[in-house]
């Protein structure tokens, strides 16, 4: 049986013309990184806020290791907003620190930490300049910084990557999947898909103030197979056979080499289809194109198909 770190279950949400949550459970586990998926306006912050307690549900109950969820608990959360919220007049390093003690570490301790993170993503040198002195980037490390710096079981981040350059979007994934590998449990909100698959092991994607899909990464892209695979080949002869063991959905040309889509009859087993293929070309590689996570994000959240995959 999965160990749930967190649990929200049955969470109803309701403002005065506008429903943001509608019966949503989500089930985190412990020491993974959880991606809450969902177009901008879905209801994920509306759930974090009612999981920091920031809010409360009108329904439906949150249980915390095992718990119901106090507010005791709350010092047990690390929380990066989407919105950030630090004091841009006062100096960083001091600001750490007094946003660290707030968490409950000594000052001595808190300025241990925070000269390790600092050195760890490069910005020693501003410790004594003003927030709005610094980059946005700059601020966005300040910010994750304190966020973790109590080392808190649980961390949220909401869009932790907005606003950063690929590189240290990077560096800031790497240091989410080392925490995640420290035993940290992590919920990881955002509405871009291009680094889920990197750094989620499940997901729950809430569309219209309810879940619409959920389970492991690699369980979701299993459940959206399309039947389509790549063959690169020289020969760019290639044709469909007469029995329809299989078609051909595309042919991209590039130098010496041929790349053909091609769809799989569902009866026709792998075995059966490579042979079929192989006697009809020399492939040089056969895989399967399995769908993207954005792919499967389009393909749910598009009204015609929301339905249909509704679990």
């Amino acid at each position: 049986m999965q160990d749930f770190f967190l649990s929200a279950q049955h969470i109803v949400k309701r403002y005065e013309q506008h429903t943001a949550l509608n019966d949503v459970s989500i089930h985190v586990p412990r020491g993974k990184v959880f991606g809450l998926l969902g177009p901008n306006g879905a209801g994920k912050t509306t759930l974090i806020r009612i999981i920091n307690r920031i809010t409360a549900p009108d329904s439906g109950e949150v249980t915390f290791d095992g718990h119901a969820f106090t507010a005791d608990d709350v010092m047990k959360i690390g929380y990066l907003p989407e919105e950030r919220g630090l004091y841009k007049k006062m100096k960083v390093g001091e600001q750490a620190i007094y946003l660290a003690q707030l968490k409950g570490l000594s000052r001595q301790e808190a300025k241990r930490r925070i000269e390790y993170w600092f050195n760890k993503f490069g910005i020693m040198p501003w410790w004594n300049k003003k927030l709005e002195e610094l980059s946005k980037g700059m601020q966005q490390k300040v910010q994750f910084i304190i966020t973790v710096l109590h080392e808190p079981p649980l961390l949220i981040f909401d869009e932790p990557f907005s606003g950063f350059d690929p590189v240290n979007a990077e560096m800031l994934k790497r240091e989410i999947l080392a925490l995640r590998d420290k035993g940290h449990t992590v919920i990881f909100s955002t509405h871009n898909m291009a680094s889920v698959e990197e750094v989620c092991d499940e997901i729950a994607l809430i569309n219209h103030s309810e879940v619409v899909l959920e389970g492991k990464v690699s369980e979701v892209k299993n459940r959206f197979r399309s039947g389509l695979y790549e063959v690169v080949t020289t020969d760019g002869s290639l044709q469909a056979p007469e029995d329809a063991a299989f078609t051909i959905e595309g042919h991209l040309h590039t130098a010496n080499l041929h790349t053909f889509t091609l769809r799989k009859a569902e009866q026709l087993s792998n075995a059966d289809f490579f042979a079929r293929v192989a006697a009809l070309t020399d492939p040089r590689s056969i895989c399967e194109k399995m769908p993207s996570m954005q792919e499967i994000f389009l393909q749910v959240v598009t009204p015609q198909n929301a339905s249909a995959h509704h679990e």
